[in-house]
């Protein structure tokens, strides 16, 4: 397949998805990326949020949560090193929005035992995993 480039979305704890694409699209630190075969060469850290993934011949994107991470673009290959990889399909709402309240009231609470660093990180994940839901809902319509 020419016009397709592979792509492997890996975490700590397993490889998410692996095989041929068209098109990738996530959020890289400056700002939405997109990744057609025979990309430039790049080496980026990402965002917490949404990796699309269009597969040749299938309808609908694969749709992949990562809570940060790095992405390494060569001309014929996506490699997506993610924190935390989440299937969109097992993403959980509520308990996204149960992590987002804790991390805020972390961040919010003046004690001198938070770390807040790992709250804000814990809060821009949970924040990331919400507008990814809310991505996927939209795109399912």
């Amino acid at each position: 397949m020419a016009n397709t480039i592979h792509v492997d979305v890996v975490s700590a704890e397993e490889q998410i998805f692996s095989g041929e694409a068209t098109f990738v699209a996530l959020p890289g630190e400056q700002g939405e990326l997109g990744i057609y075969p025979k990309h430039t060469p790049l080496i980026t850290r990402i965002r917490p949020g949404a990796v699309r993934i269009q597969v040749p011949g299938q309808a609908e994107e694969e749709f992949v949560f990562v809570a940060g991470g790095l992405l390494e673009v060569q001309p014929n290959a996506v490699t997506v090193l993610a924190d935390t990889a989440i299937r969109g399909h097992d993403l959980d709402e509520a308990k996204a929005e149960a992590a987002k309240k804790l991390a805020e009231e972390s961040l919010a609470n003046k004690q001198t035992g938070i770390d807040y660093a790992k709250a804000q990180a814990e809060l821009a994940a949970a924040i990331g995993q919400l507008a990814a839901i809310a991505k996927l809902r939209k795109i399912k319509g």
